[in-house]
């Protein structure tokens, strides 16, 4: 008798795997149908003028085939310049090509009217900064330079280079050529002090967030500027310690408490 309970409920658990398993399946088929269906549709795309575009770009907007070519008719205006030499527009124009949606109305650092945009508001960090209003605010009223120095804005033409970390630069020699653009911009903590003839010495901009950043103020190059790329809501409260000179407490394992040291 006990032997024939044990068949009935492992007769009953097959079945029930076999039912769950063949649920999982159906399911799994018609996920591969509708994406099918999905990627042989057509799917209109539009640019930032609300334009319709054509199937080289996908749903997003973005061209599908990036070969960075300009259209003929850019290209010919950039024709005429030599190798190396500053072309005015080109890297917007250029953005366009790739992503006909994009448009540069907002600016490049946050300034004291970001509340206006709206969209960078409706998504948490690194997306946008939403719950961190009033952090940024408190940031903002204290740093009041939101731009590049005035001569860097007042160059019709900027050249720009990211210079990286890793080890591809050593023995290389390239630090004069590299100091020789107008914006050098630097990742994390980065060296310079020492590796000039291969890294250059210039620095316009060092960008970073806490945890790859420099320790101490004197590692950071002269006339360079700090900034921030945020992807966390803790980064930002770790500026508004450093802008306000707040010393971090760590009473219990868990909490943070800041204490002014001004």
């Amino acid at each position: 008798m006990g032997l024939l309970v044990f068949v009935r409920n492992l007769l009953l658990a097959l079945c029930l795997f076999l039912v769950l398993g063949f649920l999982y399946y159906s399911a799994w088929k018609l996920h591969l149908l509708q994406w099918e269906e999905d990627s042989n549709s057509a799917v209109l795309s539009f640019d930032s003028a609300g334009q319709t575009l054509g199937s080289e770009y996908d749903r997003l907007g973005f061209l599908l085939n990036l070969d960075s070519k300009l259209p003929a008719e850019l290209a010919t205006k950039y024709a005429n310049f030599s190798e190396g030499a500053c072309k005015p527009g080109y890297a917007s124009a250029l953005m366009t090509a790739i992503f006909p949606r994009f448009s540069k109305p907002a600016p490049m650092f946050l300034d004291d009217s970001f509340r206006k945009w709206a969209r960078i508001r409706e998504f948490v960090p690194p997306f946008g900064i939403k719950g961190q209003d009033n952090l940024i605010k408190a940031i903002l009223s204290v740093t009041k330079e939101y731009r590049l120095t005035p001569a860097l804005d007042s160059l019709r033409c900027r050249r720009c280079i990211i210079v990286g970390n890793g080890g591809v630069l050593a023995n290389k020699s390239l630090g004069s050529r590299i100091d020789d653009y107008d914006i050098v911009v630097r990742l994390n903590s980065a060296p310079v002090k020492g590796f000039e003839k291969d890294v250059g010495s210039k620095t316009t901009l060092r960008i970073t967030y806490p945890e790859g950043a420099m320790q101490r103020p004197e590692q950071y190059e002269r006339d360079s500027l700090f900034v921030l790329a945020g992807f966390k809501w803790q980064d930002f409260k770790w500026l508004k310690y450093i802008v306000y000179k707040e010393r971090v407490l760590f009473p219990k394992q868990g909490q943070v408490q800041a204490v002014s040291s001004r």
